[in-house]
Protein backbone atom coordinates (compact mmCIF):
# COMPACT_ATOMS: atom_id res chain seq x y z
CA UNK A 1 0.00 0.00 0.00
CA UNK A 2 1.15 3.31 -0.95
CA UNK A 3 2.68 5.66 1.44
CA UNK A 4 0.30 6.29 3.61
CA UNK A 5 1.47 7.66 8.31
CA UNK A 6 -4.03 7.08 15.20
CA UNK A 7 -2.37 10.37 14.68
CA UNK A 8 0.86 10.89 16.11
CA UNK A 9 1.05 7.89 18.13
CA UNK A 10 4.61 6.73 17.71
CA UNK A 11 8.17 7.06 16.64
CA UNK A 12 9.32 5.34 13.63
CA UNK A 13 9.88 1.64 13.89
CA UNK A 14 13.52 0.58 13.80
CA UNK A 15 14.92 -0.57 10.52
CA UNK A 16 16.14 -4.10 10.09
CA UNK A 17 19.03 -5.59 11.97
CA UNK A 18 22.62 -6.38 11.32
CA UNK A 19 24.46 -6.61 8.12
CA UNK A 20 25.25 -9.55 5.94
CA UNK A 21 27.14 -10.10 2.79
CA UNK A 22 26.19 -11.88 -0.38
CA UNK A 23 28.13 -14.56 -2.15
CA UNK A 24 30.93 -13.65 -4.42
CA UNK A 25 31.26 -14.47 -8.08
CA UNK A 26 33.32 -13.71 -11.12
CA UNK A 27 32.09 -11.17 -13.63
CA UNK A 28 29.78 -12.73 -16.15
CA UNK A 29 28.99 -15.76 -14.01
CA UNK A 30 25.58 -16.54 -12.59
CA UNK A 31 26.16 -18.30 -9.27
CA UNK A 32 24.03 -21.42 -9.08
CA UNK A 33 23.86 -21.31 -5.31
CA UNK A 34 25.56 -19.22 -2.68
CA UNK A 35 27.58 -20.94 0.01
CA UNK A 36 25.97 -21.61 3.36
CA UNK A 37 22.46 -20.32 4.01
CA UNK A 38 22.82 -17.34 1.72
CA UNK A 39 21.04 -18.27 -1.50
CA UNK A 40 21.25 -14.78 -3.00
CA UNK A 41 22.73 -14.53 -6.49
CA UNK A 42 25.25 -11.76 -7.07
CA UNK A 43 24.73 -10.24 -10.52
CA UNK A 44 26.51 -7.82 -12.80
CA UNK A 45 25.71 -6.21 -16.12
CA UNK A 46 27.04 -9.32 -17.90
CA UNK A 47 25.25 -11.90 -15.74
CA UNK A 48 21.82 -10.27 -15.35
CA UNK A 49 20.59 -11.42 -18.78
CA UNK A 50 21.48 -15.09 -18.27
CA UNK A 51 19.98 -14.95 -14.77
CA UNK A 52 16.67 -13.67 -16.13
CA UNK A 53 16.61 -16.54 -18.62
CA UNK A 54 17.43 -19.09 -15.93
CA UNK A 55 14.94 -17.82 -13.32
CA UNK A 56 11.35 -17.09 -14.46
CA UNK A 57 10.66 -15.30 -11.16
CA UNK A 58 13.60 -13.19 -10.00
CA UNK A 59 13.63 -10.48 -7.33
CA UNK A 60 16.67 -8.22 -7.69
CA UNK A 61 17.86 -5.92 -4.94
CA UNK A 62 19.85 -2.91 -6.13
CA UNK A 63 22.05 -1.85 -3.25
CA UNK A 64 25.15 0.19 -2.61
CA UNK A 65 27.98 -1.89 -1.29
CA UNK A 66 31.23 0.11 -1.01
CA UNK A 67 34.36 -1.58 0.32
CA UNK A 68 34.37 -2.15 4.04
CA UNK A 69 35.37 0.99 5.89
CA UNK A 70 34.91 3.29 2.91
CA UNK A 71 31.40 4.41 3.72
CA UNK A 72 31.51 7.84 5.39
CA UNK A 73 29.20 8.50 8.32
CA UNK A 74 25.75 9.24 6.97
CA UNK A 75 23.59 12.08 8.17
CA UNK A 76 20.99 10.80 10.60
CA UNK A 77 17.47 10.69 9.25
CA UNK A 78 14.77 10.55 11.88
CA UNK A 79 11.26 9.64 10.92
CA UNK A 80 8.85 9.06 13.78
CA UNK A 81 6.35 6.41 13.45
CA UNK A 82 2.97 6.20 14.74
CA UNK A 83 0.85 9.09 14.08
CA UNK A 84 1.99 11.30 11.59
CA UNK A 85 -1.06 12.44 9.95
CA UNK A 86 0.36 11.99 6.66
CA UNK A 87 3.42 14.02 6.13
CA UNK A 88 6.58 12.04 6.31
CA UNK A 89 3.83 9.98 5.75
CA UNK A 90 2.01 8.48 8.16
CA UNK A 91 4.61 6.85 10.08
CA UNK A 92 3.24 8.07 13.26
CA UNK A 93 3.18 8.58 16.85
CA UNK A 94 6.77 8.23 17.33
CA UNK A 95 7.69 11.74 17.46
CA UNK A 96 4.81 13.83 16.70
CA UNK A 97 1.69 13.24 14.87
CA UNK A 98 2.05 15.57 12.04
CA UNK A 99 5.37 14.10 11.41
CA UNK A 100 5.32 11.12 13.55
CA UNK A 101 2.81 9.25 11.72
CA UNK A 102 4.64 8.55 8.66
CA UNK A 103 3.82 4.95 8.68
CA UNK A 104 4.26 3.15 5.44
CA UNK A 105 3.07 -0.37 5.12
CA UNK A 106 5.00 -2.05 2.45
CA UNK A 107 8.45 -1.60 1.20
CA UNK A 108 9.65 0.82 3.81
CA UNK A 109 11.59 3.93 2.99
CA UNK A 110 13.74 4.17 -0.09
CA UNK A 111 16.29 6.95 0.28
CA UNK A 112 17.39 9.17 -2.55
CA UNK A 113 21.12 9.46 -2.61
CA UNK A 114 22.86 12.81 -2.46
CA UNK A 115 26.17 12.52 -4.32
CA UNK A 116 28.16 12.79 -1.11
CA UNK A 117 26.04 10.66 1.22
CA UNK A 118 25.92 6.93 0.42
CA UNK A 119 23.28 5.06 2.40
CA UNK A 120 25.08 1.72 2.45
CA UNK A 121 23.96 1.15 6.03
CA UNK A 122 20.38 0.54 4.93
CA UNK A 123 21.46 -2.07 2.40
CA UNK A 124 23.53 -3.76 5.10
CA UNK A 125 20.50 -3.78 7.39
CA UNK A 126 18.39 -5.48 4.71
CA UNK A 127 21.05 -8.07 3.78
CA UNK A 128 20.38 -10.68 6.52
CA UNK A 129 16.61 -10.53 6.02
CA UNK A 130 17.04 -10.84 2.27
CA UNK A 131 19.28 -13.88 2.71
CA UNK A 132 16.80 -15.50 5.11
CA UNK A 133 14.01 -14.98 2.58
CA UNK A 134 16.12 -16.61 -0.12
CA UNK A 135 16.78 -19.60 2.15
CA UNK A 136 13.08 -19.94 3.00
CA UNK A 137 12.06 -20.00 -0.64
CA UNK A 138 14.87 -22.37 -1.62
CA UNK A 139 13.80 -24.82 1.10
CA UNK A 140 10.24 -24.75 -0.25
CA UNK A 141 11.29 -25.02 -3.91
CA UNK A 142 8.96 -22.10 -4.41
CA UNK A 143 10.21 -21.26 -7.88
CA UNK A 144 11.41 -17.74 -7.04
CA UNK A 145 15.03 -16.63 -6.77
CA UNK A 146 16.63 -13.61 -5.12
CA UNK A 147 19.58 -11.66 -6.46
CA UNK A 148 21.62 -8.61 -5.62
CA UNK A 149 23.26 -5.97 -7.81
CA UNK A 150 25.82 -3.51 -6.46
CA UNK A 151 24.46 -0.30 -7.97
CA UNK A 152 27.63 1.63 -7.16
CA UNK A 153 29.65 -0.84 -9.25
CA UNK A 154 27.01 -1.22 -11.97
CA UNK A 155 25.82 2.34 -12.71
CA UNK A 156 24.55 1.33 -16.16
CA UNK A 157 22.12 -1.16 -14.63
CA UNK A 158 20.98 1.37 -12.02
CA UNK A 159 20.28 3.85 -14.80
CA UNK A 160 18.54 1.27 -17.00
CA UNK A 161 16.06 0.41 -14.26
CA UNK A 162 15.55 3.94 -12.93
CA UNK A 163 17.21 3.33 -9.58
CA UNK A 164 17.70 6.61 -7.73
CA UNK A 165 17.84 5.38 -4.14
CA UNK A 166 18.93 2.31 -2.23
CA UNK A 167 17.81 -0.27 -1.46
CA UNK A 168 15.55 -0.65 -4.52
CA UNK A 169 13.92 -4.00 -5.33
CA UNK A 170 12.57 -5.03 -8.74
CA UNK A 171 10.70 -8.22 -9.61
CA UNK A 172 11.34 -9.74 -13.04
CA UNK A 173 8.94 -12.32 -14.44
CA UNK A 174 9.52 -14.70 -17.36
CA UNK A 175 12.73 -12.96 -18.41
CA UNK A 176 10.97 -9.65 -19.16
CA UNK A 177 13.72 -7.07 -18.72
CA UNK A 178 11.74 -4.01 -19.82
CA UNK A 179 8.88 -3.91 -17.31
CA UNK A 180 9.94 -5.17 -13.88
CA UNK A 181 7.43 -4.83 -11.04
CA UNK A 182 8.35 -2.58 -8.13
CA UNK A 183 8.59 -4.47 -4.85
CA UNK A 184 5.96 -3.18 -2.43
CA UNK A 185 6.25 -5.59 0.48
CA UNK A 186 7.89 -5.37 3.90
CA UNK A 187 11.64 -5.47 4.35
CA UNK A 188 11.82 -8.55 6.54
CA UNK A 189 12.33 -12.19 5.62
CA UNK A 190 8.83 -13.62 6.07
CA UNK A 191 7.23 -10.67 4.31
CA UNK A 192 9.62 -10.86 1.35
CA UNK A 193 9.03 -14.60 1.02
CA UNK A 194 5.24 -14.27 1.23
CA UNK A 195 5.18 -11.43 -1.31
CA UNK A 196 6.98 -13.71 -3.78
CA UNK A 197 4.89 -16.79 -2.97
CA UNK A 198 1.77 -14.88 -3.93
CA UNK A 199 3.27 -14.03 -7.30
CA UNK A 200 4.69 -17.40 -8.30
CA UNK A 201 1.75 -19.31 -6.87
CA UNK A 202 -1.96 -18.64 -6.27
CA UNK A 203 -2.70 -15.68 -4.03
CA UNK A 204 -5.94 -17.35 -2.88
CA UNK A 205 -6.63 -20.99 -2.07
CA UNK A 206 -9.23 -22.70 -4.25
CA UNK A 207 -12.00 -24.13 -2.02
CA UNK A 208 -14.00 -27.10 -3.28
CA UNK A 209 -16.15 -28.23 -0.35
CA UNK A 210 -17.23 -27.52 3.23
CA UNK A 211 -14.40 -29.51 4.82
CA UNK A 212 -11.80 -27.62 2.79
CA UNK A 213 -13.38 -24.30 3.74
CA UNK A 214 -13.70 -25.15 7.43
CA UNK A 215 -10.06 -26.23 7.60
CA UNK A 216 -8.99 -22.84 6.23
CA UNK A 217 -11.24 -20.95 8.68
CA UNK A 218 -9.98 -22.99 11.63
CA UNK A 219 -6.34 -22.35 10.78
CA UNK A 220 -6.42 -18.54 10.72
CA UNK A 221 -7.86 -15.75 12.84
CA UNK A 222 -8.97 -13.77 9.77
CA UNK A 223 -9.86 -15.32 6.39
CA UNK A 224 -11.19 -13.59 3.28
CA UNK A 225 -13.16 -15.75 0.84
CA UNK A 226 -14.32 -14.61 -2.56
CA UNK A 227 -17.58 -16.28 -3.60
CA UNK A 228 -17.85 -15.88 -7.39
CA UNK A 229 -20.25 -17.76 -9.64
CA UNK A 230 -17.86 -17.45 -12.60
CA UNK A 231 -14.16 -17.74 -11.83
CA UNK A 232 -13.31 -16.35 -15.26
CA UNK A 233 -15.03 -13.05 -14.49
CA UNK A 234 -12.75 -10.00 -14.41
CA UNK A 235 -13.89 -9.34 -10.83
CA UNK A 236 -11.99 -12.49 -9.85
CA UNK A 237 -8.81 -11.12 -11.39
CA UNK A 238 -9.20 -7.93 -9.34
CA UNK A 239 -9.78 -9.98 -6.20
CA UNK A 240 -6.65 -12.08 -6.80
CA UNK A 241 -4.57 -8.99 -7.57
CA UNK A 242 -5.61 -7.45 -4.26
CA UNK A 243 -4.78 -10.71 -2.47
CA UNK A 244 -1.22 -10.56 -3.85
CA UNK A 245 -0.40 -7.53 -1.73
CA UNK A 246 -2.58 -8.01 1.37
CA UNK A 247 0.09 -10.16 2.99
CA UNK A 248 -1.38 -10.09 6.49
CA UNK A 249 -4.64 -11.73 5.34
CA UNK A 250 -5.35 -15.27 4.13
CA UNK A 251 -7.51 -15.61 1.02
CA UNK A 252 -9.78 -18.30 -0.38
CA UNK A 253 -11.81 -18.51 -3.58
CA UNK A 254 -14.76 -20.63 -4.64
CA UNK A 255 -17.52 -20.98 -7.20
CA UNK A 256 -19.21 -23.99 -5.55
CA UNK A 257 -23.03 -23.65 -5.24
CA UNK A 258 -23.06 -25.70 -2.04
CA UNK A 259 -20.73 -23.20 -0.40
CA UNK A 260 -22.92 -20.28 -1.52
CA UNK A 261 -25.85 -22.06 0.18
CA UNK A 262 -23.79 -22.94 3.25
CA UNK A 263 -23.06 -19.28 3.94
CA UNK A 264 -26.43 -17.91 2.85
CA UNK A 265 -25.26 -16.19 -0.33
CA UNK A 266 -27.12 -15.76 -3.60
CA UNK A 267 -24.78 -13.37 -5.44
CA UNK A 268 -21.06 -12.70 -5.82
CA UNK A 269 -19.75 -11.62 -2.43
CA UNK A 270 -16.43 -11.25 -0.64
CA UNK A 271 -16.79 -12.40 2.96
CA UNK A 272 -14.33 -11.63 5.76
CA UNK A 273 -14.50 -14.26 8.51
CA UNK A 274 -12.88 -13.46 11.86
CA UNK A 275 -12.65 -15.05 15.29
CA UNK A 276 -13.53 -11.84 17.15
CA UNK A 277 -16.16 -9.08 17.31
CA UNK A 278 -19.12 -9.79 14.99
CA UNK A 279 -17.44 -12.81 13.41
CA UNK A 280 -18.23 -11.99 9.78
CA UNK A 281 -18.52 -9.03 7.41
CA UNK A 282 -19.91 -9.20 3.86
CA UNK A 283 -18.90 -7.13 0.83
CA UNK A 284 -21.47 -7.74 -1.95
CA UNK A 285 -20.14 -7.17 -5.47
CA UNK A 286 -22.16 -4.56 -7.37
CA UNK A 287 -23.96 -6.44 -10.12
CA UNK A 288 -23.78 -3.52 -12.56
CA UNK A 289 -20.47 -1.83 -11.72
CA UNK A 290 -18.56 -4.91 -10.65
CA UNK A 291 -15.97 -5.16 -7.88
CA UNK A 292 -14.38 -1.88 -6.82
CA UNK A 293 -10.87 -2.82 -5.71
CA UNK A 294 -10.27 0.38 -3.71
CA UNK A 295 -13.54 -0.02 -1.82
CA UNK A 296 -12.81 -3.67 -1.11
CA UNK A 297 -9.32 -2.82 0.11
CA UNK A 298 -10.66 -0.29 2.58
CA UNK A 299 -13.41 -2.69 3.67
CA UNK A 300 -10.89 -5.43 4.43
CA UNK A 301 -8.56 -3.10 6.30
CA UNK A 302 -11.41 -1.74 8.40
CA UNK A 303 -13.13 -5.03 9.20
CA UNK A 304 -9.99 -7.09 9.78
CA UNK A 305 -9.22 -4.89 12.78
CA UNK A 306 -10.73 -5.31 16.21
CA UNK A 307 -13.40 -2.75 17.04
CA UNK A 308 -11.05 -1.62 19.79
CA UNK A 309 -7.31 -1.93 19.20
CA UNK A 310 -4.65 -1.60 21.85
CA UNK A 311 -1.88 0.61 20.60
CA UNK A 312 1.58 -0.94 20.21
CA UNK A 313 4.42 -1.01 17.71
CA UNK A 314 2.83 -4.16 16.24
CA UNK A 315 -0.67 -2.71 15.79
CA UNK A 316 0.26 0.83 14.71
CA UNK A 317 0.90 -0.07 11.03
CA UNK A 318 -2.63 -1.45 10.65
CA UNK A 319 -4.10 1.51 12.52
CA UNK A 320 -2.68 3.87 9.97
CA UNK A 321 -3.12 1.69 6.94
CA UNK A 322 -6.86 1.50 7.61
CA UNK A 323 -7.17 4.97 6.09
CA UNK A 324 -9.72 6.05 8.70
CA UNK A 325 -8.55 9.56 9.57
CA UNK A 326 -10.45 9.93 12.85
CA UNK A 327 -9.02 8.14 15.86
CA UNK A 328 -10.41 8.09 19.39
CA UNK A 329 -7.89 7.22 22.10
CA UNK A 330 -8.70 6.04 25.60
CA UNK A 331 -5.74 6.46 27.95
CA UNK A 332 -5.90 3.97 30.84
CA UNK A 333 -3.62 2.22 33.27
CA UNK A 334 -4.21 -1.47 32.59
CA UNK A 335 -2.87 -2.44 36.00
CA UNK A 336 -5.87 -0.79 37.68
CA UNK A 337 -9.15 -2.74 37.85
CA UNK A 338 -11.20 0.47 37.79
CA UNK A 339 -9.56 1.46 34.49
CA UNK A 340 -10.00 -1.99 32.93
CA UNK A 341 -13.68 -1.84 33.82
CA UNK A 342 -14.08 1.13 31.45
CA UNK A 343 -13.03 -0.87 28.39
CA UNK A 344 -16.45 -2.49 27.98
CA UNK A 345 -18.25 0.85 27.81
CA UNK A 346 -15.62 2.20 25.44
CA UNK A 347 -16.07 -0.79 23.15
CA UNK A 348 -19.86 -0.51 23.30
CA UNK A 349 -19.67 2.85 21.53
CA UNK A 350 -17.47 1.52 18.70
CA UNK A 351 -19.78 -0.54 16.40
CA UNK A 352 -21.97 2.33 15.11
CA UNK A 353 -18.82 4.34 14.28
CA UNK A 354 -16.88 1.59 12.49
CA UNK A 355 -15.37 3.06 9.34
CA UNK A 356 -15.72 6.61 10.69
CA UNK A 357 -13.65 6.45 13.87
CA UNK A 358 -10.94 4.02 14.98
CA UNK A 359 -11.11 3.19 18.69
CA UNK A 360 -7.68 2.80 20.27
CA UNK A 361 -6.62 2.04 23.83
CA UNK A 362 -3.30 3.44 25.06
CA UNK A 363 -1.86 1.91 28.22
CA UNK A 364 -0.06 4.63 30.18
CA UNK A 365 1.71 1.97 32.21
CA UNK A 366 3.91 0.71 29.37
CA UNK A 367 6.32 2.25 26.87
CA UNK A 368 3.91 4.82 25.43
CA UNK A 369 5.44 8.01 26.81
CA UNK A 370 5.86 9.42 23.30
CA UNK A 371 2.13 9.06 22.72
CA UNK A 372 1.32 10.90 25.93
CA UNK A 373 3.74 13.67 24.99
CA UNK A 374 2.17 14.10 21.59
CA UNK A 375 -1.26 14.60 23.10
CA UNK A 376 -0.05 16.56 26.10
CA UNK A 377 -1.48 13.94 28.46
CA UNK A 378 0.07 13.05 31.82
CA UNK A 379 -0.17 9.47 33.04
CA UNK A 380 -1.96 10.60 36.18
CA UNK A 381 -4.74 12.10 34.06
CA UNK A 382 -5.88 8.60 32.99
CA UNK A 383 -8.55 7.58 32.37
CA UNK A 384 -9.12 10.23 29.73
CA UNK A 385 -10.10 10.52 26.07
CA UNK A 386 -8.48 12.27 23.13
CA UNK A 387 -9.72 12.51 19.53
CA UNK A 388 -7.41 13.20 16.61
CA UNK A 389 -7.79 13.60 12.87
CA UNK A 390 -4.53 12.37 11.35
CA UNK A 391 -5.05 14.26 8.09
CA UNK A 392 -5.35 17.67 9.72
CA UNK A 393 -3.39 16.74 12.91
CA UNK A 394 -6.12 18.49 14.92
CA UNK A 395 -6.64 17.12 18.41
CA UNK A 396 -9.70 17.35 20.64
CA UNK A 397 -10.36 16.74 24.33
CA UNK A 398 -13.67 16.23 26.17
CA UNK A 399 -14.80 18.56 28.92
CA UNK A 400 -12.86 18.18 32.15
CA UNK A 401 -14.33 15.45 34.32
CA UNK A 402 -16.38 13.89 31.51
CA UNK A 403 -17.21 10.23 32.28
CA UNK A 404 -16.06 7.33 30.14
CA UNK A 405 -19.43 5.74 29.45
CA UNK A 406 -20.83 4.46 26.16
CA UNK A 407 -23.23 7.40 25.95
CA UNK A 408 -20.55 9.97 26.80
CA UNK A 409 -18.05 8.50 24.34
CA UNK A 410 -20.65 8.49 21.55
CA UNK A 411 -21.70 12.05 22.31
CA UNK A 412 -18.09 13.27 22.31
CA UNK A 413 -17.36 11.62 18.94
CA UNK A 414 -20.49 13.03 17.34
CA UNK A 415 -19.76 16.50 18.69
CA UNK A 416 -16.25 16.43 17.16
CA UNK A 417 -17.50 15.05 13.84
CA UNK A 418 -20.13 17.81 13.64
CA UNK A 419 -17.63 20.58 14.37
CA UNK A 420 -19.00 21.37 17.81
CA UNK A 421 -15.69 20.96 19.67
CA UNK A 422 -12.71 23.26 19.21
CA UNK A 423 -9.30 21.64 18.73
CA UNK A 424 -6.55 22.27 21.24
CA UNK A 425 -2.87 22.94 20.63
CA UNK A 426 0.05 22.03 22.80
CA UNK A 427 2.10 24.72 24.47
CA UNK A 428 4.67 24.74 27.20
CA UNK A 429 4.30 27.40 29.85
CA UNK A 430 5.96 30.72 29.04
CA UNK A 431 9.21 30.74 31.04
CA UNK A 432 9.49 33.74 33.40
CA UNK A 433 12.90 34.53 31.90
CA UNK A 434 11.97 33.80 28.26
CA UNK A 435 13.46 37.12 27.05
CA UNK A 436 16.45 37.39 29.40
CA UNK A 437 18.97 35.43 27.32
CA UNK A 438 20.34 36.48 23.90
CA UNK A 439 18.32 33.64 22.32
CA UNK A 440 14.70 34.24 23.32
CA UNK A 441 12.55 31.25 24.26
CA UNK A 442 9.24 30.96 22.44
CA UNK A 443 6.37 28.58 23.16
CA UNK A 444 2.96 28.15 21.62
CA UNK A 445 1.37 30.75 23.91
CA UNK A 446 3.77 33.62 23.15
CA UNK A 447 4.78 32.81 19.58
CA UNK A 448 2.20 34.96 17.77
CA UNK A 449 2.86 37.98 19.98
CA UNK A 450 6.64 37.88 19.40
CA UNK A 451 6.99 36.56 15.84
CA UNK A 452 4.40 38.89 14.32
CA UNK A 453 5.42 42.02 16.26
CA UNK A 454 5.35 44.65 13.49
CA UNK A 455 8.23 46.58 15.08
CA UNK A 456 10.69 43.65 15.15
CA UNK A 457 12.60 41.47 12.69
CA UNK A 458 12.33 38.03 14.28
CA UNK A 459 14.51 35.07 13.26
CA UNK A 460 13.29 31.77 14.77
CA UNK A 461 14.85 28.34 14.98
CA UNK A 462 12.26 25.55 15.26
CA UNK A 463 14.06 22.57 16.75
CA UNK A 464 13.67 19.15 18.36
CA UNK A 465 15.69 18.34 21.48
CA UNK A 466 16.85 15.02 19.98
CA UNK A 467 17.85 16.48 16.60
CA UNK A 468 21.60 16.19 15.97
CA UNK A 469 21.54 18.86 13.26
CA UNK A 470 19.94 21.29 15.71
CA UNK A 471 22.62 20.51 18.25
CA UNK A 472 25.37 21.04 15.70
CA UNK A 473 24.11 24.49 14.71
CA UNK A 474 23.42 25.63 18.30
CA UNK A 475 26.80 27.44 18.76
CA UNK A 476 26.27 29.46 15.57
CA UNK A 477 22.75 30.41 16.69
CA UNK A 478 23.99 31.51 20.11
CA UNK A 479 26.76 33.54 18.47
CA UNK A 480 24.23 35.19 16.17
CA UNK A 481 22.05 36.19 19.11
CA UNK A 482 25.05 37.56 20.96
CA UNK A 483 26.10 39.58 17.92
CA UNK A 484 22.70 41.28 17.59
CA UNK A 485 21.73 41.45 21.26
CA UNK A 486 21.96 45.27 21.27
CA UNK A 487 19.78 45.69 18.19
CA UNK A 488 16.31 46.71 19.38
CA UNK A 489 14.76 45.77 16.05
CA UNK A 490 16.17 42.20 15.81
CA UNK A 491 15.08 39.19 17.86
CA UNK A 492 16.83 35.81 17.66
CA UNK A 493 14.61 33.08 19.12
CA UNK A 494 14.02 29.35 19.28
CA UNK A 495 10.98 27.13 19.79
CA UNK A 496 10.82 23.43 20.67
CA UNK A 497 8.46 22.25 17.92
CA UNK A 498 7.97 18.85 19.54
CA UNK A 499 6.28 20.41 22.58
CA UNK A 500 4.52 23.40 21.02
CA UNK A 501 2.01 23.58 18.17
CA UNK A 502 1.23 26.67 16.13
CA UNK A 503 -1.92 27.82 14.40
CA UNK A 504 0.02 29.64 11.67
CA UNK A 505 1.80 26.57 10.24
CA UNK A 506 3.13 23.10 11.03
CA UNK A 507 6.81 22.17 11.33
CA UNK A 508 7.84 18.82 9.83
CA UNK A 509 11.65 18.91 9.74
CA UNK A 510 14.40 20.03 12.08
CA UNK A 511 15.90 22.48 12.23
CA UNK A 512 13.45 24.75 10.39
CA UNK A 513 14.53 28.41 10.26
CA UNK A 514 12.01 31.14 9.51
CA UNK A 515 12.33 34.92 9.40
CA UNK A 516 9.43 37.21 10.28
CA UNK A 517 10.25 40.71 8.98
CA UNK A 518 8.96 43.84 10.67
CA UNK A 519 5.88 45.49 9.21
CA UNK A 520 2.28 44.54 8.52
CA UNK A 521 1.08 41.49 6.63
CA UNK A 522 2.43 38.62 8.78
CA UNK A 523 5.10 37.85 6.19
CA UNK A 524 7.17 34.68 6.66
CA UNK A 525 10.47 33.86 4.88
CA UNK A 526 11.99 30.38 5.16
CA UNK A 527 15.78 30.34 5.45
CA UNK A 528 17.40 27.52 3.43
CA UNK A 529 21.07 28.41 3.18
CA UNK A 530 24.24 27.62 5.14
CA UNK A 531 23.93 27.39 8.91
CA UNK A 532 26.89 29.50 9.97
CA UNK A 533 27.30 32.88 11.63
CA UNK A 534 28.57 34.67 8.53
CA UNK A 535 25.68 33.60 6.30
CA UNK A 536 23.08 34.18 9.02
CA UNK A 537 24.47 37.71 9.47
CA UNK A 538 24.33 38.52 5.76
CA UNK A 539 20.75 37.32 5.68
CA UNK A 540 19.72 39.58 8.57
CA UNK A 541 21.70 42.58 7.35
CA UNK A 542 19.92 42.42 4.00
CA UNK A 543 16.42 42.24 5.41
CA UNK A 544 15.76 38.55 4.98
CA UNK A 545 17.55 37.74 1.75
CA UNK A 546 21.07 36.85 0.78
CA UNK A 547 22.92 39.20 -1.58
CA UNK A 548 24.01 37.86 -4.94
CA UNK A 549 27.71 37.03 -5.06
CA UNK A 550 29.77 39.63 -6.91
CA UNK A 551 31.32 38.40 -10.21
CA UNK A 552 34.68 36.85 -9.55
CA UNK A 553 34.10 36.60 -5.81
CA UNK A 554 35.72 33.49 -4.33
CA UNK A 555 33.35 30.72 -3.32
CA UNK A 556 33.17 29.71 0.33
CA UNK A 557 35.39 26.78 1.23
CA UNK A 558 32.41 24.62 2.14
CA UNK A 559 29.49 25.70 -0.04
CA UNK A 560 26.06 24.60 1.16
CA UNK A 561 23.41 24.72 -1.53
CA UNK A 562 19.99 25.65 -0.14
CA UNK A 563 18.55 22.25 -0.81
CA UNK A 564 21.42 20.32 0.72
CA UNK A 565 21.20 21.45 4.34
CA UNK A 566 20.25 18.27 6.17
CA UNK A 567 17.17 18.07 8.33
CA UNK A 568 15.73 15.46 10.59
CA UNK A 569 12.17 14.93 9.45
CA UNK A 570 9.04 13.86 11.20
Amino acid sequence: MEDQLLPALLLLLPLLGASGSGPGGSPGEVPEEAPGEDRVLVLSGRSLGPALEAHPALLVQFCECPPVGSCPPRQPLCVPTHLEARGAARRCLGLRLGGHLGLRQGGGPTHRLPPDAPWCGRCKALAPEYSKAAALLAAESAGAALARVDGSAEPELAEEFGVTGYPALKFFRDGNRTHPEEYTGPLEAQGIAEWLRRRVGPSARRLEDEDDTQALLDAHEVVVIGFFQDLKDEDVALFLALAQDALDLTFGLTDRPQLFRKFGLSRDTVVLFKKFDEGRADFPVDEELGLDQADLSRFLLTHSMHLVTEFSSQTSPKIFAARVPNHLLLFVNQTLAAHRALLAAFGEAAPPLRGQVLFVVVDVGVENEHVLRYFGVKAQEAPTLRFVNIETAKKYAPAAGAPVSAAAVTAFCQAVLHGEVKPYRLSQEVPPDWDQRPVKTLVGDNFEQVAFDETKNVFVKFYAPWCTHCQEMAPAWEALAEKYRDREDIVIAELDATANELEAFAVHGFPTLRFFPAGPGRKVIEYKSARDLETFSKFLDHGGELPAEEPGAPSPETPAPPSSAPKEEL
